[in-house]
């Protein structure tokens, strides 16, 4: 991989020369003949060749839009491969966009209508792919890793099971006792390292000859700036905020996170790695898996937004006349590695009274009559279609949970935490089984497994039962 300046050069040398062909092979005889004749939309434009001066405006106006359009990309930083590709994507079209519009104010010259469209959609294919390629580590690099976390001493124990070249530590500072040896402890983050005379100093052992590049705050800007593409994590205590703050960031930016076995407890690893430094599965679904799961999920949501609109103004109403209070209530879950997210339901509750103990229906006197039917149907979920539209869940996943009653279900089932290594779901394998909050450790189990063997093929069998439990409870309803 690229890093540096010879990254920028790269990138922009190859932007230009992917430009310049994409123009010259759009504005040949045979090319537009072929797209004016044979591409539906496209028919009816003209065949128009450039020539002389007119070719020399088109390629440099091309390379000015389209190079100018892609300049955040030209910097080097980790980034997930979905996230260049679309990136990359919506640049050239930004790129396209102003061309066409020097063409239509006739600002300047004019890009042929068949020669514009042919370079664009040729450059929406190939620029993200340059952008990939250049960005792709070699087989005989070692890679940049970088050891975060605020236990010094396990940093010490797992370095010598690093098998590459380790960039430096990123840790809160640390206060040396008196005596030989270095009694740490961790304080605030921004301050220094010292010893026992007052002096600065670094981390003992192993990783004493390690540079020490800030404290946990500047994890972004460091893994930015050093273009890491690995981080070992070494947290005291793996289930805390800043280990999964950790974890999201790495996993934003598409960057590797790995943790020594013995620390593993409360996150996702593969089964078959058993000792030493394994990896975090901090995108347990591949990049072409992950795309299908997002057009599934857009086209589910805005379908149903579509054809139950009707059937939420009648639900409104009817939560309205039942009871006082609104017909809507909102209430903050857990979305992937610890974030939050207002999730919007029906309302099927009294107001008054919120408890975030797990109960069932069966014991809950606060539920009321029109509830106590949307519930039976699921219709008080239909608001979270909005949510699955925005990108906050998915159709299918862990159930999110109210941020109050997790700590209650944590309690109860230690791993409970597994479950944010994905994006919470609308249902999932734990609500087709019956699995509530009742029980958390069967809940979680279901969870785990959906974890592991989940796939858009997996997704649809879950949906398919879903939808099936609930038109079987609409008709027990209604013969009732």
């Amino acid at each position: 991989m690229f890093t540096g300046w010879k990254y920028r050069t790269v990138s922009v040398v190859g932007v230009i020369l992917l430009t310049v062909v994409a123009v010259l092979v759009a504005n040949h005889q045979l090319s537009q003949t072929l797209f004016t004749s044979h591409v539906p939309l496209f028919n009816r434009l003209e065949v128009t060749i450039l020539s002389g001066e007119s070719l020399y405006w088109a390629v440099l106006l091309s390379v000015l839009a389209v190079g100018g359009s892609l300049v955040p990309l030209y910097k080097p930083q980790p980034r997930r491969v979905l996230d260049t590709v679309f990136f990359a994507q919506r640049r050239v079209i930004v790129g396209g966009l102003a061309l066409a519009a020097l063409g239509y104010f006739k600002w300047s010259h004019r890009l042929p209508r068949a020669t514009l469209v042919m370079t664009i959609g040729a450059l929406i294919i190939v620029i993200p792919a340059w952008f990939v390629w250049i960005h792709r580590s070699p087989a005989d690099d070692p890679g940049r890793t970088l050891v975060v976390g605020d236990d010094l001493e396990q940093m010490e124990r797992i370095s010598p099971a690093l098998d590459v070249p380790v960039l430096g530590y990123l840790y809160p500072s640390v206060l040396g006792a008196g005596g030989d040896s270095l009694s740490v402890r961790t304080v605030a983050d921004g301050g220094i390292t010292t010893g026992a005379d007052g002096t600065e100093s670094g981390i003992a052992g192993d990783a004493s000859a390690l540079d020490r590049l800030g404290g946990l705050s500047r994890l972004e800007t460091v893994l930015l700036q050093y273009d890491v593409d690995t981080v070992v994590l070494a947290f005291r205590e793996p289930d805390r905020a800043e280990f999964f703050g950790a974890l999201d960031v790495c996993h934003r930016h598409g960057i590797d996170a790995k943790i020594h076995r013995e620390y593993a407890d409360s996150v996702l690893v593969a089964e078959d790695d058993l000792e030493g430094i394994v990896d975090v599965d901090v995108e347990p679904w591949d990049p072409l898996d992950h795309l299908f799961k997002r057009l599934f999920d857009v086209t589910f949501a805005t379908v149903g937004l579509v054809i139950f609109a009707p059937v939420f103004i009648l639900i409104a109403l009817a939560i309205k006349v039942d009871s006082p209070g609104p017909a809507l209530y909102s209430q903050d879950r857990t979305a992937g590695f610890g974030d939050t997210f207002p999730v919007y339901k029906f309302r099927t509750m009294v107001p008054e009274g919120e408890s975030a103990t797990p109960t069932s229906d069966s014991e809950n006197d606060r539920i009321t009559r029109v509830g106590a039917v949307l519930r039976r149907t699921h219709l008080d979920e239909l608001p979270q279609l909005w949510s699955i539209f925005v990108g906050d869940m998915s159709v299918v996943g862990p159930r999110a949970a109210w941020t109050e009653e997790e700590v209650l279900l944590e309690e109860d089932a230690p791993a409970w935490r597994k479950r944010w290594f994905v994006k919470p779901g609308l249902t999932g394998l734990a609500q087709i089984n019956g699995a509530k909050s009742t029980d958390p450790e069967a809940k979680l189990r279901y969870d785990l497994e959906y974890i592991r063997k989940q796939s858009p093929w997996f997704d649809l069998k879950i949906v398919v039962r879903q939808v099936w439990g609930v038109m079987k409870d609409v008709q027990e309803i209604l013969w009732r």
